[in-house]
């Protein structure tokens, strides 16, 4: 099959490689960047396009939209396709908001932190999609399956939800490990000492339930150990108040 893209970022270099391995041909590349767009379309043996009317309808059988979510609405009315199928690639975002840019469109979003600089070489990556016609369904799922091995339907409010929850277990959770890392930091502490504890964490959900793995001050109502704790952090209010909300959120049942 073929395919174009509109992007130069992460979701578009690793698509874009994953479905040129797949023997899947890529007929052209555009972006506002066209320096990036250049290096792209050269590493997928395709051409570039310097404005994004050059993209005929019916050139390809797929356009893949990976541009940031924001942008998603505003580049789609730039694009009027009645033969190839508009692809969008966000989590968060409705099918509908490319409605009046394609007369089939699809969305498929990888459940995965993408770096195109350092690209995953497995294939167990979560792809959501969602599409508006069999026909579309089947043209997406054929290039799916050149990205993952799983592939799983889910409309936009399951998607958004889902987005939430990948937001909360990888950002936040980043950003957590991020505090204890500075917090060693600032106290001379290799921050080494604490990886086998969270690779701990981490294979133990593999196995139950996060909820009935919950251990610590806040679930044993420790409140000793809590007010000690708070005031260790008195010289940083943000990381003072994230504290004192998640030890209030474990001290609440998930399911009142």
């Amino acid at each position: 099959m073929t395919f174009s893209i509109i992007g130069t970022g992460n979701i578009a270099w690793f698509f874009g490689n994953r479905l040129l391995t797949g023997r899947h041909q890529c007929t052209g590349v555009y972006a506002r960047n066209l320096d990036a767009a250049k290096v792209l379309a050269e590493a997928l043996l395709s051409p570039k396009f310097d404005r994004i009317t050059e993209i005929e309808d019916g050139e390809s059988d797929v356009c893949f939209l990976a541009v940031s979510d924001a942008a998603i609405p505003k580049v789609a009315e730039l694009i009027s396709f009645k033969k190839t199928i508009l692809v969008h690639t966000a989590g968060a975002v409705d099918i509908e908001s490319i409605k009046n840019a394609a007369r089939e469109r699809a969305v498929i979003w990888p459940v995965y932190s993408i770096v195109k600089t350092n690209p995953p070489n497995h294939r167990n990556i979560p792809c959501a999609w969602e599409a508006s016609s069999e026909r579309t369904q089947k043209l997406l799922l054929t290039m799916g399956h050149a990205i993952t091995d799983i592939l799983f339907e889910a409309k936009y409010e399951q998607r958004k939800w889902l987005h939430l929850s990948a937001v909360i277990g990888n950002n936040f959770v980043n950003h957590l490990l991020a505090i204890c890392e500075q917090i060693c930091t600032e106290n001379n502490l290799p921050f080494s000492t604490l990886m086998p504890i969270i690779e701990q964490t981490f294979e133990r959900i593999r196995q139950s339930s996060p909820q009935a793995l919950q251990t610590g001050p806040a679930v044993r109502h420790d409140s000793t150990t809590i007010q000690e704790q708070v005031a260790l952090l008195q010289q940083h209010a943000a990381w003072q108040n994230i504290y004192t909300a998640i030890t209030e959120s474990i001290q609440k049942p998930l399911n009142p």
